[in-house]
């Protein structure tokens, strides 16, 4: 039996998902997985080419090869050996992204790149918003992330602040209940809490807890199937 679990965290923007999914990898020693950058990795190339056509975005899902390397706590991003990292978190890029991920084939094309990255000897964590219902529907643990509009809200406004991004707080609430609307409602692989997931709501838990509470459910997996786990 191999000795790796897969952990699949998924919920809306701002929910907290990345920061618990991080540190979480890091206590296990895990390969971490940012799903969401690549599909802001596909947007920011649709917008600098200034593409619009389905057919056109597929395409070039197709063509783009897409690299994450987690390197000193923070997730890198390479399209075509070209590092994008920053330029996926413009406001721009969140604009879009729902409306690029909301593409099934576009979908498909990624989750299998997902599954390849998940399929080593390593044991993984990795955060989305299909991950426990679509890419891993047998994860050994799902957990979906949530919290009020308001507190991601200010979460979000927080980075771009920290990234000398002048947005007000009203426009990033409304951006987030925009990609929230999208992201729920496609038909394709919609934003939804996987059967068998522990929902945990960040709105009043401190980042500690969060991570405490997932460790819990890892270590209750990895009993079960006979896993000796360490954790840093």
């Amino acid at each position: 039996m191999p000795q790796k679990l897969v952990v699949a965290i998924d919920g809306p923007a701002g929910s907290g998902k990345s920061t618990s999914a991080i540190l979480v990898a890091q206590k296990l020693g895990y390969l971490y997985i940012d799903t969401g950058a690549m599909y802001r990795a596909i947007t920011f190339l649709a917008i600098k080419k200034n593409l619009h056509n389905e057919e056109e975005i597929l395409r070039l899902a197709e063509r783009t090869d897409l690299k994450l390397d987690f390197i000193e706590g923070k997730t890198k991003v390479f399209a075509d050996k070209k590092e994008i990292t920053e330029d996926i978190r413009m406001p721009e890029v969140n604009a879009y992204v729902s409306e690029i991920s909301k593409i099934e084939n576009v979908r498909k094309i990624l989750v299998q790149k997902q599954r390849e990255m998940g399929s080593g000897e390593r044991g993984v964590v990795m955060e989305g918003r299909d991950i426990g219902t679509v890419v891993f529907p047998n994860a050994d643990v799902k957990i979906f992330m949530t919290a009020s509009v308001d507190e991601r809200a200010k979460r979000r406004k927080k980075e771009y602040s920290e990234k000398g991004i002048n947005i007000t707080l009203e426009e990033v609430k409304k951006n987030l209940l925009s990609r929230d609307e999208i992201d729920s409602g496609r038909e394709f692989s919609p934003l939804t809490i996987a059967g068998g997931a522990i929902e945990v709501n960040t709105s009043e838990v401190s980042i500690e807890e969060q991570v405490n509470i997932i460790l819990e459910e890892v270590k209750k997996a990895a009993n079960k199937k006979g896993i000796l786990l360490r954790v840093n």
